[in-house]
């Protein structure tokens, strides 16, 4: 268990992981209102509704349409400390594919002002194959890309 109380891994633990940053001209507040405002990740997160309250145990729920199909994403916050650091599990109900809590990945938020400008990097670890490694890394690249020009013509 994790010092919050909220088990991290099961016996599925990879050290498969991958991080992706990028530099938004704008301060931290902005790049961090971005990745917890509803309305605002829904602009550059592939359309996903997100319902959660961020508080320390509770569930994040990203709700959404891929290749025509319904998809729901789950994952439990397990830090948030505003406006710099975000964790939370996540897991994918995919046909075929090892899901649920117990094969969850740990995504990692840091928010870096510096000079006029933000780093955002986006951390993954415990990636089930080097496949789902490469497909992290391609949509991280899209989505911080995406909220990169959500923010800055914001």
């Amino acid at each position: 268990m994790s010092p919050e109380g909220v088990e991290r891994y099961g016996p599925t633990m990879t050290d498969l992981s991958t991080s992706t940053s990028i530099t938004v001209r704008a301060p931290a507040t902005a790049v961090w209102r971005a990745i917890t405002v509803p309305d605002v990740i829904k602009r550059w997160f592939f359309g996903v509704d997100t319902e959660t309250d961020w508080t320390v145990g509770s569930p994040i729920v990203h709700r959404g349409t891929y290749q025509g199909k319904p998809y729901v994403d789950r994952g439990v916050v397990l830090r948030f400390e505003p406006p710099r650091h975000l964790v939370h599990t996540h897991w994918s109900e995919v046909p075929g594919v090892a899901s649920g809590p117990e094969h969850a990945q740990e995504v990692t938020w840091d928010v870096a002002e510096h000079e006029g400008a933000t780093t955002l990097t986006v951390s993954e670890r415990n990636l089930p194959s080097p496949e789902a490694r490469a497909t992290s890394e391609t949509a991280w690249r899209t989505a911080l890309d995406s909220l990169k020009t959500v923010v800055e013509t914001t």
